[in-house]
């Protein structure tokens, strides 16, 4: 079956790469989730990845903390995320790239759209990592960012739950799950599917949204498939 989408940007939660462990980093579900994108990747799909830190550092955990220095701790938390997919990725014979918003020479290449592009061309996965490289700004926001910036045809976001619902399933047994919904009116209903800054930026560069659970990591193949799973934005 041919794929729906050609060049993904494909965004995972740092909890999801958690597993059960809830911190740090589940080697069972890492090596599954990479071997889902191998496999993606091998069918044909260029895939740029944003992961997020929140298995090791949240900003907002920094009670009493300065809101910039937490951040940027959190930016950080994103890099042993990336590294650690990298070699899943590489152990498994794909060609893989991390490019991070703040230099670290050493470890990986500094985001520079062109040769993301690039590498995304010979068929190399890319992973961004460090966030946009500033504060007050989310990974989520990022991945917005840099699926306008490489012209994806799609925001893959894979978390925790199975869509986006109209309220906290894990808190009310009736919430029901939307198949599809605006970008507007997630905004107005304020339903926290991402922030609002990442929302709208999807929303100004029409970049559809595609939320769906990655506790079956087969659901990235089935999502580039064109499978009705999860929820779409537009």
């Amino acid at each position: 079956m041919a794929l729906k989408y050609k060049r993904v940007l494909l965004k995972l939660s740092g909890e999801a790469l958690a597993g059960s462990r809830k911190t740090g980093i589940d080697s069972e579900v890492l090596n599954e989730v990479a071997e889902k994108i191998k496999q993606a990747h091998g069918m044909g799909a260029e895939i740029a990845v944003v992961v997020g830190g929140g298995n090791f550092w949240r900003g907002r955990s920094g009670v009493g903390m300065d809101r910039t220095t937490a951040d940027h701790m959190g930016m950080l938390a994103t890099v042993i995320n990336a590294l650690a997919l990298q070699d899943a990725l590489e152990s498994k014979g794909v060609p893989v790239r991390v490019q991070t918003a703040i230099e670290m020479r050493q470890i990986a290449e500094p985001y520079i759209r062109r040769k993301a592009v690039r590498h995304l061309e010979k068929k190399r996965i890319v992973i961004f990592a460090c966030g946009t490289g500033n504060p007050y700004f989310s990974t989520d926001t990022t991945a917005a960012l840099r699926a306008a910036e490489i012209d994806a045809d799609v925001i893959l976001k894979a978390t925790m739950v199975d869509g986006v619902y109209d309220s906290d399933p894990k808190v009310n047994a009736n919430a029901v799950r939307f198949e599809s919904i605006s970008f507007a009116e997630a905004l107005n209903l304020r339903l926290g599917v991402m922030d609002s800054t990442a929302i709208s930026l999807c929303m100004d560069n029409k970049l559809p949204l595609i939320v769906f659970d990655l506790s079956d990591p087969e659901n990235i193949i089935r999502v580039l498939k064109g499978e009705k799973i999860g929820t779409t934005l537009y």
